[in-house]
């Protein structure tokens, strides 16, 4: 069953779809000087720029990223305290040539606190290995947890093997994977990911730089990590925001430092420049009154559960048609938040975007004479 909701779009949002479009096609995207390259819109949940986003690469410091979720994790559920002391082992002290570190040493108890920072802003490999050993017991068994929590976060194209990216034949990430993994700190730990924006740190009388130059050169980037190893290039995921709206990008494979932040910011630029991002549904919100047979009500609301942004080019947001797709027939029970149907979306004639449809409330069975009745007006639908 499909209904033309292209006039919900016009209730919800009228100054915009009586805006004039603008005729002039979408710029493409830039082409950089890079491996391979995404850009994630934060707000809406799409991919923006997507060019061999799904390429493995080795992730080298980028996999401090799993590292740190990690640790918030262990946090959030009690697990450690960032005033907590550890003692670092003299194996997570072993450096293997050159090696990025906070300088830790063996007989001085450091805080999880300081070793978080030691680890996002000094990018220091040391840190890992002492936070790995203290969740988890071992660094082994921390990479144990650190693939079981790729899968869980649909990284289908990453493979960990040690907690601080030293390289290795299995241990692989993609542009796609990072971002989602970069999303995923946004989002479940909003009062830790301010550790990113931190220009520097400080620890054992020695002060270094966080690598992530759009720290400096441009206001609206706030995160979050940068890599090299000779065999990958230079590595930077890098999250900005710009009025409430973020954007994630990922950039792999440039030839240096100054290069993959000047990448890493031209496609945030096109990303800010060019695209807008629109909240089309609110949480709740009944997007449609569906018949409903079989139950105590006769209509069912229906909706999402949570506010739905979408990513439009600017000036095109007149050109989006909505379409919603439901089953057939709806017979109770219904259980709220169970899924009803799919609201297409297209922009230009061409299919744009999808989200599924939930039932915003609870519809029981109703009692035998009124299933009976409604069996005997079903025969003639």
């Amino acid at each position: 069953m499909k209904f033309a909701l292209s006039f919900l779009v016009a209730l919800l949002f009228p100054s915009l779809a009586l805006a004039q479009a603008q005729q002039s096609g979408l710029p493409p995207a830039p082409a950089l000087a890079a491996r391979s390259w995404l850009l994630y819109d934060y707000t809406s949940n799409q991919i923006l720029v997507n060019a061999n986003g799904n390429e493995r690469i080795e992730p080298a410091s980028l996999t401090k990223l799993m590292t740190a979720y990690l640790t918030f994790t262990a946090l959030k559920q009690n697990e450690l305290s960032l005033t907590q002391t550890v003692t670092p082992s003299a194996e997570a002290l072993l450096i293997q040539g050159e090696e990025s570190r906070m300088f830790l040493d063996k007989n001085k108890p450091v805080t999880i606190a300081e070793l978080l920072h030691g680890l996002i802003v000094q990018s220091g490999n040391d840190a890992a290995r002492v936070l790995a050993e203290t969740i988890a017991g071992s660094e082994e068994k921390f990479v144990e947890l650190m693939n079981r929590e790729a899968q869980r976060l649909n990284m289908n194209d990453t493979h960990f093997v040690n907690a601080t990216g030293l390289p290795h034949s299995q241990h692989y990430t993609s542009a796609h994977d990072l971002a989602l993994l970069a999303a995923a700190i946004v989002r479940d730990f909003p009062g830790n990911y301010p550790m990113y924006s931190l220009r520097e740190y400080q620890y054992n009388n020695i002060k270094q730089t966080n690598r992530n130059r759009l720290l400096w050169i441009d206001p609206y980037v706030d995160g979050m990590k940068t890599s090299y190893l000779e065999s990958a290039g230079f590595c930077l995921v890098a999250s900005a925001r710009r009025d409430n709206r973020r954007l994630i990008s990922v950039v792999l494979g440039a030839a240096s430092d100054s290069l993959r932040a000047t990448e890493s910011q031209k496609l945030l630029n096109y990303g800010f420049q060019y695209f807008e991002a629109v909240r089309l549904y609110r949480k709740n919100q009944p997007v449609a009154s569906m018949r409903l047979w079989k139950g105590t009500e006769d209509k069912i609301k229906v909706g999402f559960r949570s506010d739905i942004f979408l990513s439009v080019p600017k000036g095109q947001f007149a050109q989006l048609k909505a379409t919603m797709e439901t089953q057939q027939l709806l017979i109770a029970p219904i259980t709220g938040g169970q899924k009803i149907g799919m609201m297409k979306l297209a922009l230009g004639g061409k299919p744009y975007a999808e989200f599924p449809l939930v039932a915003l409330e609870s519809v029981p069975l109703a009692n035998v004479f009124s299933r009976g009745w409604d069996n005997i007006r079903l025969l003639f639908q």
